[in-house]
């Protein structure tokens, strides 16, 4: 957590993410973070469930949604680098951004809740 809360820090300070949301700063820390391989310590709620899915994803097909599921229970127990190149094997850029789009929604309060954000 504390080496994703450096990773949002940097984003802040830079002018380009002056105008975006912290959730938004968190999304494209997970993802410059899955880049590298890093692992993002689970939340203490740490189950996946429907509620962290984006709304986008509501509509899209059950093997979606499971695969997402599947993707965001790998990032909380092996790591968002292992979740996100599997993600990238089904060569899918929707399951992919699904993905860290979740992650960001499950982990900002954690992040809050510690301080970190």
């Amino acid at each position: 957590m504390q080496r994703l809360a450096v990773e949002i820090k940097k984003r802040r300070e830079n002018p380009d993410f002056s105008s975006v949301s912290e959730v938004e700063l968190l999304k494209h820390s997970i993802q410059s973070l899955s880049g590298a391989g890093q692992t993002v310590p689970q939340p203490s709620n740490a189950e996946p469930d429907a509620g962290v899915l984006p709304a986008y994803v509501q509509s899209a097909p059950a093997e979606v949604k499971l695969e997402i599921e599947y993707l965001i229970d790998m990032a909380l127990h092996q790591g968002v680098g292992k979740a996100t190149a599997e993600a990238r094997k089904s060569k899918n850029p929707f399951i992919v951004d699904a993905l860290h789009d979740a992650l960001a929604t499950k982990l900002y309060p954690e992040l809050k809740k510690r301080g970190l954000v």
